[in-house]
């Protein structure tokens, strides 16, 4: 066993056996994909609804690719939470996750229901939650919330 050295008593401490932190399950990478996409979507939506046109095939393909991300970022967090890491605020972190998953889909629902510029519009709501909301789990996984 390697000592490291260190405060305290005697100067020296053990580092063998000093636990590292586990590995984020939020990628940061998939993360910031995930709130560019989102925004690049809310963005399209606005432009949308002020050229007054309704909902098309590339806004529900968009958030089709945006809710796999989603799911994709879901499925670590779960994981991880299984193994026992995450945050101290579980439920909050399992909250924003939830919400996260269903936006997209209820979006993309509502938005073909609405044949109107509006259909649009809420595909724009939809693109501005999502960032907020992942970048809150981001904060909330890391511990800087």
């Amino acid at each position: 066993m390697r000592l490291g050295s260190g405060g305290g008593a005697g100067g020296q401490y053990p580092t063998a056996h000093v636990r590292k932190p586990p590995e984020a399950p939020m990628i940061g990478p998939l993360a910031t994909g995930l709130i560019v996409l989102a925004l690049v979507i809310a963005l399209v939506s606005l432009l949308t609804t002020a050229l007054n046109k309704a909902m098309g095939n590339v806004l529900l393909v968009a958030l089709g690719v945006l809710e796999l991300g989603l799911l994709v970022q879901a499925g670590l967090l779960i994981a991880a939470l299984v193994r026992g890491e995450g945050p101290a605020e579980t439920a909050t972190l399992i909250g924003y996750m939830a919400g996260t998953v269903v936006i997209p889909p209820v979006a993309a629902f509502w938005g073909v229901g609405e044949r109107s510029r509006w259909g649009p519009a809420v595909i724009a709501v939809a693109g501005f939650a999502i960032p907020g909301m992942v970048g809150r789990m981001l904060q909330l996984w890391q511990g800087t919330a």
